[in-house]
């Protein structure tokens, strides 16, 4: 080992070329496994976290710049280990066999270090790692923006004499629709699972968004700074919702799910701002809203600007995929409508008055309400309380169950004759 002593400098600086290349490698693999709502985020956050959004608006510049640094890593550490391979192979203890270890040593060691473990830890932790990279990447960048045209050159020269014909490979063809279509088509059942997701589609324009949200009793509020030991259980929404420092409205929104750890305290760093819309918008309108802005958390409010639920974006695609989709079912786990006898069924005040006016295929007087709990207390004109009883078209319904802050349950009878003068 004493003959490798005058290596060393150049071992130093391999080790150097290989922690420059594994820099670069993470810095790639970070940035560009950044989802939209992070570099939403990131776009309002600290100086670090504005520098790398500000990279990935030019991914093509972003790309071309680290590919760039890598090349001439790559290029000046082989060099360097050729080098040191000559010297080993004119060691006599060491030999061309050596020499030769040295070399695929040194292969394996870029490989690893420089390659595999960096991008699997950015993987990991991207924005984590896309903050405190992107600084310095950004300098890197600005670097390379002498030789862009020339680089941008020989990528147009190259692609235009090696890939005359090359196109984009596009998402799906027609073709591939076609094809779906007619290979489901001898499928009855499929046949009515597509016909029932196309008019829950269709049905998002009619439905209006304070019918399908989380009313404002269904979930729970945290005003920062936020702790671990604040929070009892997970949320049934799957979010963590933070309100404003001085009041109780929602600002900011974190999804629980896909978060690996959460620090023991000051949680709500980790929050994304949420989107506001009024109570009258539909469903539809919302999740063209919230796809746009990549926002997954609807904040619904009334006329005053008060907050009187939510609407995730779970919520929408239940909506949608869901072959009966019933509001009561997702938040309280029951079925909005029971049969009990013939033309007498127990329905929860939470169910809608269009989706009851479509389970019994009649037609239900004019209202403002969109539930049928908020119909009993308009006709009432008070809280309800047990054993009320409310006529209302051709519906007799009964208060069976009537807590002062949760769902209502109602015995309703259908009066035939009312129904079909009506």
């Amino acid at each position: 080992m004493v003959e490798l002593i005058p290596l060393t400098p150049w071992l130093i600086a391999m080790v150097v070329l290989m922690a420059c290349s594994g820099f670069f490698s993470a810095s790639e693999a970070a940035l560009f496994y950044l989802r939209p709502r992070d570099l939403n985020a990131m776009e309002s956050g600290s100086a670090a976290q504005k520098a790398a959004a500000k990279l990935l608006e030019t991914p093509d510049r972003l790309l071309s710049a680290i590919l760039f640094w890598n090349l001439v890593i790559n290029i000046v550490y082989f060099t360097i280990s050729s080098i040191c391979s000559l010297r080993i192979e004119q060691i006599e203890s060491w030999g061309q066999s050596g020499a030769v270890l040295f070399v695929i040593a040194s292969l394996l060691a870029i490989i690893f270090f420089s390659e595999m473990m960096p991008k699997s830890v950015a993987v990991l932790k991207p924005k984590a790692l896309a903050t405190s990279l992107s600084l310095p990447l950004a300098i890197a960048v600005r670097a390379v923006d002498p030789v862009m045209p020339l680089l941008q050159w020989i990528c147009l020269v190259s692609r235009r004499l090696i890939w005359p014909g090359f196109k984009p490979e596009p998402y799906l063809e027609i073709q591939d629709v076609q094809q779906a279509i007619e290979h489901s088509g001898a499928d009855p059942e499929l046949i009515e699972q597509e016909q029932a997701v196309l008019q829950n589609i269709v049905d998002l324009g009619n439905i209006r968004i304070d019918e399908w949200m989380r009313p404002r009793t269904q979930f729970v509020t945290y005003r920062p700074p936020v702790s671990l030991a604040d929070m009892k259980k997970l949320p049934p929404s799957g979010y963590l919702l933070i309100s404003e420092l001085d009041s109780a409205e929602i600002e900011r929104a974190i999804r629980l799910d896909n978060q690996f750890e959460l620090p023991d305290k000051n949680i709500e760093r980790l929050g994304e701002p949420v989107l506001y819309q009024p109570w009258c918008s539909s469903v539809a309108d919302a999740f063209e809203k919230m796809s746009y802005r990549s926002k997954e958390v609807t904040v619904v409010v009334n006329e005053f600007g008060d907050t009187i639920g939510i609407l995730t974006i779970e919520d929408i695609l239940e909506a949608v995929f869901s072959y009966s989709p019933s509001r009561s079912l997702r938040l309280l786990d029951k079925n909005p409508i029971t049969a009990v006898k013939e033309n007498t069924w127990e329905i929860s005040g939470m169910m809608s008055v269009r989706q009851l006016a479509k389970h019994l295929k009649i037609d239900l007087p004019a209202t403002d309400c969109v539930t049928i709990g908020g119909v009993v207390q308009d006709e009432m004109q008070r809280l309800v309380e047990e054993g009320d009883y409310v006529h209302w078209g051709p519906l007799r319904m009964l208060v069976t169950e009537a807590p002062q802050r949760s769902n209502m349950l109602l015995r309703v009878t259908l009066d035939l004759t009312e129904g079909d003068s009506a």
